[in-house]
Formats: C-alpha cells, structure tokens, sequence
C-alpha cells in the first residue's frame, strides 16, 4: 500500500498533521483504537499561550517559566519558536470549531486559568474535558479529507529500513483481521504518545505503551532524555476508579494538599506551595507517604464556593461523585502516578529524526521543548505547534517525491498458534510492577541495577515468544514497553545527578558543570 505520508497515531499530533498536509498528497492514519482515543482526549487541563487578555504576560514570561521548570535541560532556540507561535496555534483550534471556556459571554473574554509553574493566568480551556474537546474538532475535519485514509483497531510493528537506511513505512498488524499490512511511504511520522503503561499507577489509557519509541530505537533512531518520566502528584485514589487524573487546574483554582490530619504539608517543600512544579509536589507527596505510612495524600476544595467548583470542573465533580466523593464537601484521595515522558525520539526544530525519512511529534518525541520536566499545558501546546512545523515542511520534501521500492511481505509461515497467553500476562505484571518499586519518583542505582536485571530476563522470554507465536496485541505492546523501560533504566542509570523530574538518591546534587541531553541509540 503505497502512501505519499503514514502517520502512526490518531491523537492531536497526528491528526493535526494530516488536516495541515497539503491535499494533494495521499496520508495514511494508522491508529491502534478508534481515530481519536489515547492519552490526548484525556486531557483535561489545557493548553498554553500567552493571550492578549492578559496585559501582565508576555511571552519573555511564558519562555521563563518553561525553562525554569525545564531545570537547565531546555533547548531555549525551541522553547522561543513554540511559545511564540503559541498564539497562532490557538488560532487554528478555534477556527476548528474548539469551543475554549469564555469568563465573560458580553465581551467574549476567554476564561483563562493558572496551573503549577506558571506566573500567569495563559491557560486557555474547554471546561475540564479540553483535550476531548480538541480531539473532536479535529476529528470531524480530518473525516472530511478525501486525501487521508484512516486504518483504525491497527497496530504499527517495526518501521521499514531500506538497504541505505532511509524509512520506508511501516509493517501494522490490522487486529480486526489479524493479518499484516505493509505500508510504503516517503515520510514515516510517529506520534504514538507516551508509555504510561511501563508503570503499574498511571494516569494514560492502556494504548499508552512506548511504541514509537521502541520502533525507531529498533531502527536505529537515537533516543534523548528518557529519564525524565513525569508523575503527575493527584491521580484518584480508589480502588473503582482506573488511571483518573484530578487535573493540576483544581490546584491553580485554590486546592490544597492536606495529610489526613488537615496539615498543609507543600508549605514546607515550596515557596509556590500546591503550585510548585509537578516534579516538587510529586516528590513531596512521595516522601509524606513513606514517612507517615498513609496510603494516599487529600486534595481539598471545599473552601471554594460549591457552584464555582461545579461549574468549573463539571467531568471531574461527576466522575468523583460516582466514587460517593462530593469534591465540595469531600477532600479527594489523591496519589501521584506516570502521566507523561518528557524524552523520547530525538528530533529537530522540524521534527525530523536522525533517521532519513522518519520524523516524530508529540509525546513520543524529544523536541528540548521540556527539558528535564514539562511546564503544565505545554504538551498540547508543542502537539500544535511542531505538528504544523512537519506538515510545513514535509509539503517541500515531498515535491514530485514518490518511493516505488518493493518491500517484501511481512514473513510469519513458521510461527505457531499459542497454546496459552499466561507468559505475557505475567511478564506485562511483572514488568509494570519492577518498574514502579525501582524506577519511580526517587531512585538509588541498586534498585535501577536490580530493575534491568530483571527486565532482561522479560525481555529474552517475550523476544522468545515474539519469533515463535503468531502475533497479538497484548505481545506486540509488551515487547514495545519492555524496550522502553529498558531505555529509561539505562537513561537513569547514565545520569549520575538529580535534576528534573530525575531524583537519584546516590547523587543528589545538580552537575551544573556538565549539562548534556542523555542519547541512547542501538
């Protein structure tokens, strides 16, 4: 199947990037679940853009706190290209049809709201279900593009290397027929998100496996800066509720963070309190729940005017109250889970790898937009914004450009039916477990030495099954999130400082001295 384009993923980067691609190319959409579904509709939160409502910011103010939230590791010639084009970003959801939250319906202002690390109020929202609300805008554009054919339920498995090394497309596993298909292209575009699901508590949906990531690093793509894993402080706790995230917006509305005997404990850890960076009140919790033993920390709103709270945060109030939590009378259990990869495959300013005709956005790459943590609603912001930059770009490489190279057919004749699935299922466990217990909020090198141990010993058992049986979704995935846990640990392990988002109790000062991106490549 021969496409001028593939784009592997369907959440707001890849989409974005086939609406913007010039219509006389031919796109293919490769989407594991239905075009749409992944960690991008999740979203609640928001996205970033200094606004000329708000006479006091500006974008000096946006660059600032990026780069202080990235702790030194920020590429500041791509930090200024994203916050600078933030607004025009803004621009195109709205003229999408995203309906963003209005504080005044006479004068149309927008409502915009401050989350952790921010100086201030740029969050543009869609009440507390924004990335749904962006995903279903753009959605109905792309469903309207003659020139994109959409293949949802398909799992993209190894990219396509040519003999001189350049990406020619990709092999996908189509589940609902499970057979492979082989998809040539001029350009292979990865916007597979994140690999939440490396940990055993996160706030991503089960597609959030490290795909991308373990493709291109099979290929020989180098991968930056996969240390610095996120974990979002408030994911509710309860034992019903799966990877619901309670967005860092209630905290920017006057949450507090309290033990179960009411101490406001952030006060001792930050000057900004609950709206320190994510990575201080995330370790901040961490150490209050080792120290008193408690199994979760509170999230208290209910000095907040009720219908304010009501209004505000309809999705979470709603979801919260089938849990019997009533946020404004209720504090709400909260601990802090993976939520977001701030490395992944390195890429330029125009989004290109170091791999000819492979180019990655969104979640799964590494743009230097983050650097060693992400500032709150930057994600959907460089989403945006590098997804518009590939589709710039690509309309000038691709000219008159057409691959007619033969691929040979994916070759699976010797593989077997398995007789039973209990080997992935207890590997996908053991993994996500031995990544949570050694390679989580704060880590020392013996428990990151005793993680690889054992992941090795996973990773030779699914290889072994891999090359035998014949495929599924569950064994595609689980060799995926191996691959990437294996590259965080390594990544951890090569910095021998704590910065960010990265704690190591055996070096727990910042080498201000020697700042570099850690670059992993097979």
């Amino acid at each position: 199947m021969y496409y001028d384009v593939v784009i592997v993923g369907g959440g707001i980067a890849g989409l974005n990037i086939a609406r913007d691609l010039d219509p006389k190319f031919k796109v293919a959409v490769i989407t594991k679940e239905a075009m749409g579904d992944g960690a991008s509709v999740l979203a609640q939160g928001g996205i970033a853009s200094v606004s000329p409502e708000n006479k006091d910011d500006s974008f000096e103010s946006h660059i600032k706190d990026t780069l202080n939230v990235g702790a030194g590791l920020c590429n500041k010639k791509v930090v200024e290209y994203c916050i600078k084009h933030a607004p025009e970003a803004i621009k195109e959801l709205l003229d999408v049809g995203v309906p963003f939250s209005i504080r005044d319906i006479d004068e149309h202002h927008f409502d915009l709201t401050k989350e952790g690390g921010h100086s201030h109020r740029r969050v543009y929202h869609s009440g507390d279900i924004t990335g749904e609300a962006i995903i279903q805008s753009l959605k109905h554009d792309v469903r309207k593009r003659k020139n994109v054919d959409i293949f949802e339920h398909s799992l993209a498995i190894n990219l396509i290397s040519l003999s001189d090394g350049t990406i020619g497309g990709v092999y996908a596993f189509i589940e609902p027929e499970r057979t492979v298909k082989t998809f040539v292209a001029g350009a292979t575009v990865l916007a597979t998100g994140g690999a939440g699901k490396a940990y055993l508590y996160t706030s991503n949906p089960d597609t959030a496996t490290g795909d991308g990531v373990a493709m291109a690093y099979r290929a020989g793509a180098q991968i930056a800066n996969m240390e610095f894993y996120q974990f979002h402080p408030t994911c509710l706790y309860h034992p019903e509720a799966k990877n619901f995230l309670i967005s860092e917006a209630v905290r920017g509305e006057g949450g507090i963070l309290r033990l179960k005997n009411g101490d406001r404990f952030m006060k001792r850890y930050h000057e900004k309190m609950e709206l320190g960076p994510r990575d201080v009140v995330a370790r901040a919790i961490d150490k209050e729940l080792k120290r008193t033993g408690d199994d979760c920390v509170y999230l208290d709103v209910t000095h907040l005017e009720p219908g304010f709270v009501k209004t505000r945060f309809p999705n979470i109030y709603d979801r919260c109250l089938k849990f019997g939590i009533d946020m404004t009378k209720d504090w709400i259990p909260v601990v802090p889970a993976a939520h977001y990869c701030c490395g992944g495959i390195k890429v330029d300013l125009d989004g290109r790898t170091n791999l000819k005709g492979l180019w990655a956005c969104g979640e799964c790459s590494s743009t230097g937009l983050h650097g060693a943590n992400r500032l709150a609603s930057n994600s959907l912001l460089e989403a945006m914004v590098f997804s518009k930059r590939i589709a710039v770009v690509a309309k000038e490489e691709l000219i008159d450009k057409k691959l007619l190279v033969s691929i040979p057919d994916w070759e699976s004749s010797w593989a077997k039916a398995p007789e039973e699935k209990v080997m992935v299922h207890n590997n996908w466990d053991e993994l996500r477990l031995t990544m949570w217990n050694n390679v989580g909020i704060v880590r020392s090198m013996d428990r990151l030495m005793n993680a690889l141990k054992r992941i090795e010993i996973i990773k030779a058992e699914t290889e072994s099954y891999y090359w035998n049986f014949e495929l599924t979704k569950d064994l595609i995935e689980l060799r995926n999130v191996i691959c990437v846990a294996e590259i965080i640990v390594r990544s951890a392990m090569a910095r021998k400082e704590s910065r960010g988002l990265h704690y190591l109790k055996d070096f727990p000062e910042t080498n201000n001295n020697d700042v570099k991106d850690t670059i992993i490549s097979k």
